[in-house]
């Protein structure tokens, strides 16, 4: 079975203004683009021989994406994207300052939004200028399938059939055996994914930090059970931008 890497995309300008982001639409920081081509170069260096990669349909993960590809030297390769692979809906905290909100309603009541898996962020309302509804990389998804919040509860739910009928198809496909299929999302759809392929319990998810711009490589057997799993590069680094993930919320 070939390897399954999963990439968070790299900084990007909400998360230096240390905004809540979810769907909204924002590029790359200068320093998510080098965690980005950082990204590549580990790729690169870990002899991974990509074949296809699983995008968001979200510009940070799609630049992520790139600059990788062009730092590890697979730019040619094909790209499937999906709004499956989106970040977590953030409702009414979307464009909110993460320290504000903590001191507003408290750091344990923003916990429990960000990293509770059934507790979902106060809603947008429909009418509500940050509503995605009319953008046009949503036309062909059914109007009652766009959220208005979401919890880690329903990106399990909306990213685990793109797992295993899209992303398991591409991993046992005759042209990719030997080789890697490359996974660029985000930190819960991320969180998703793992939570399905490693077993990971509802308790635990909650502590699961994903860093930004580091690919995690799974080892996979043909039941897509995991074999082996781990960061590429420096193991400490991993951890410490972990940490810097979970201190975010102040």
């Amino acid at each position: 079975m070939p390897d399954l890497v999963l990439l968070r995309h790299g900084r990007s300008e909400w998360n230096d203004a240390n905004l809540f982001t979810g769907w909204h639409d924002v590029d790359l920081s200068p320093e998510g683009e080098a965690e980005a081509a950082a990204a590549g170069r580990l790729l690169g260096e870990a002899g991974v021989d990509l074949r296809i990669v699983h995008t968001s349909v979200l510009t940070r993960a799609i630049r992520t994406a790139e600059i990788a590809l062009h730092e590890a030297g697979r730019s040619w390769v094909a790209v499937r994207r999906s709004w499956r692979l989106n970040e977590r809906h953030y409702g009414a905290l979307t464009g909110e300052d993460k320290r504000t909100t903590a001191e507003r309603y408290g750091l344990d009541q923003v916990r429990v939004w960000r990293r509770s898996y059934d507790v979902p962020p106060p809603s947008l309302a429909p009418d509500d200028p940050r509503s995605v509804a009319s953008d046009p990389r949503y036309r062909d998804v059914p109007a009652e399938m766009i959220p208005l919040g979401e919890c880690l509860k329903d990106v399990v739910a909306r990213a685990t059939p793109y797992l295993r009928d899209v992303i398991a198809d591409d991993l046992r496909a005759e042209g990719v055996k030997g080789g890697a299929v490359l996974v660029v999302a985000h930190g819960n759809s991320l969180r998703a994914l793992r939570m399905v392929l490693e077993g990971v319990a509802e308790l635990e998810i909650a502590e699961l930090e994903i860093p930004t711009g580091i690919p995690y490589r799974l080892r996979l057997d043909d039941d897509l059970e995991v074999i082996e799993a781990g960061y590429l590069g420096d193991p400490e680094a991993a951890a410490r931008a972990a940490e810097a993930v979970a201190r975010q919320a102040g």
